[in-house]
């Protein structure tokens, strides 16, 4: 399978800008499965809700979801990509998974960051989104700071994980070699590229959009700034195989009876 990431710079607002500019960077490309950043289309640091419903769509439905739908048939690609959607008077950050026959899978972040809180209802489960015959984890950026959510996409058979990313933090591309290498999944994260400085907050993304095989190898990382489109080929049906010695299975060793604190919600409170 031909696998990549799109990392891209998009203008904050300048939705019909941005999709174009994604258009000429896909143009003669050739992949079985992209990824494109966290909200592509719209840019990241919204000042008021004003702007969240002048640029939030349904999906599917909206004109963002009907480019993704072109793009996917007119390359034969799948697409998962960061999108701003609405349902009802809710605002969501989510991705969307995209086929060349035009089916639309729809996840809705989970882990919300800083801000985003302010603007978003936070999602309440993962979603796998088939595409070409492989079973894809979809998470959103700030998801990748909490191990359980690629565990929980990894046992519900995500093969590989793809990762629309904003992300300011360090440390994330590190960390998604630890995410592969515990679950044995591939992973995509397509970050985006350059700054925002609206209502007085700035924010720097850090590019370097990466491609991490099962074994926890960087297959190809991106630049730290400007745009970049990167293709390599996997075997996904590798991601199926659990073994890692002889007589250890990662997912048949494991003792969720020790496990239970993890989703108890009386531990991890903060003490005030």
């Amino acid at each position: 399978m031909r696998v990549g990431f799109l990392q891209t710079v998009p203008e904050f607002g300048e939705k019909e800008r941005n999709l174009e500019r994604v258009a000429e960077l896909l143009e003669g490309v050739s992949a079985d499965l992209l990824v494109l950043p966290e909200l592509f289309s719209t840019g990241y640091l919204f000042t008021d809700s004003k702007e969240l419903e002048a640029l939030a769509e349904p999906f599917p439905g909206g004109p963002t979801s009907q480019f993704l739908a072109e793009i996917a048939a007119r390359h034969d690609i799948a697409l998962v990509a960061g999108v701003l959607e609405k349902e009802g008077s809710r605002y969501f950050n989510s991705a969307v998974a995209v086929e060349p026959g035009g089916s639309l899978e729809v996840y809705q972040k989970v882990h919300l960051f800083r801000e985003e809180k302010r603007w978003f209802v936070p999602g309440t489960r993962f979603k796998i989104a088939r595409l070409k015959d492989v079973a894809v984890g979809l998470m959103i950026c700030f998801d990748w700071f909490f191990p359980e959510s690629a565990r929980v996409l990894s046992l519900m058979g995500a093969q590989i994980l793809c990762h629309p990313s904003n992300l300011v933090l360090p440390h994330c591309q590190r960390a998604m070699v630890t995410r592969c290498l515990e679950n044995r999944v591939f992973a995509i994260t397509a970050n985006r590229a350059g700054m925002e400085l609206r209502g007085g907050n700035h924010m720097a993304f850090t590019g370097a959009s990466q491609i991490t095989s099962r074994a926890g190898e960087v297959l190809l990382q991106g630049p730290d700034e400007g745009e970049g489109l990167g293709v390599v080929d996997i075997d996904p049906q590798q991601a199926l195989d659990k073994r890692l010695t002889p007589e250890n299975d990662l997912f048949l060793d494991r003792n969720p009876e020790c496990y239970k604190i993890l989703t108890d919600v009386s531990h991890g409170r903060a003490v005030s």
